[in-house]
């Protein structure tokens, strides 16, 4: 996938919202450096959405379900191993937003379990 040109000023806003959640994993116990599961959510017709699934592979997504809004967009969920430092949650991020572009999709947010390195 080539790299489509992101707004700096939108990434940066993403970015500046990732800190808030990856500042209440830690409240919570949170362990960045562990790698899990991160979902990461899509929306958009359902023409897009399909073909962002179809080449979730090619992506390094797992793809796991698509949904449905009440305004008639579409939406999926992705899988990507990672951890929640911040520098690989920013470059998580611009991916998504590159995704977005490249796709004609809305990113809608990432969330993960707080991994505190003991069995839950």
């Amino acid at each position: 996938m080539t790299s489509p040109q992101i707004d700096p000023e939108k990434l940066a806003a993403e970015i500046a919202e990732d800190a808030k959640i990856l500042e209440a994993l830690a409240e919570n116990g949170d362990i960045a450096s562990l790698t899990r599961p991160i979902d990461l959510h899509f929306k958009g017709s359902q023409e897009a959405i399909e073909a962002l699934a179809e080449a979730s592979e090619e992506l390094g997504l797992e793809f796991i379900e698509f949904g449905e809004y009440e305004d008639g967009d579409i939406a999926a969920d992705f899988i990507v191993e990672g951890t929640t430092e911040p520098a690989a949650m920013a470059a998580l991020t611009k991916r998504a937003l590159e995704i977005e572009l490249a796709y004609g999709v809305e990113y809608d947010g990432w969330g993960c379990a707080a991994e505190t390195g003991t069995e839950n």
